[in-house]
């Protein structure tokens, strides 16, 4: 009789759910589209240093068309729009990093790919953490 195992989390693939509305609706359904095929063609092989720099990239893109959208108008309160312009006006710095995480996630659950990832030393780290922190640093230039 073979031996019942329990899967590990490296071993069972994310549960697909449909495509949330948030950043779909912000930023128009083929650009979102393209969006979630770019990270199921490169987030199973990708570096995360480099991954985290291109979801960042989408965010800040998203960020701007939700600035562009609304001007002067207040933006719908919760909304992806709303939450990345504050974030990039400050405000608390965790908490922030937590609502761009959670944008983030979800953008890796719909396209189907795995963000939580285990380094050779057992280290659990996110992909979508380390993007909200690049999305947090955006304009930082440290050799300035």
């Amino acid at each position: 009789m073979a031996k019942k195992t329990r899967p590990t989390a490296r071993s069972v693939a994310p549960t697909r759910r449909p495509p949330g509305p948030g950043l779909r609706a912000l930023v128009g359904s083929s650009t979102y589209s393209v969006w979630l095929d770019m990270l199921r063609r490169l987030v199973p092989h990708g570096r995360t240093h480099r991954l985290s720099v291109i979801v960042a990239g989408f965010l800040q893109h998203a960020a701007g068309l939700a600035a562009e959208k609304w001007k002067a108008r207040d933006l719908p309160e919760g909304s992806p729009g709303a939450l990345l312009l504050e974030a990039q006006e400050g405000g608390d710095p965790e908490a922030m990093i937590a609502t761009i995480c959670s944008l983030a996630e979800q953008m890796f659950r719909d396209a189907g790919v795995r963000f939580r990832r285990v380094n050779r030393r057992g280290d659990a780290y996110s992909i979508a953490e380390d993007a909200a922190s690049e999305f947090m640093r955006w304009e930082d230039m440290p050799w300035e």
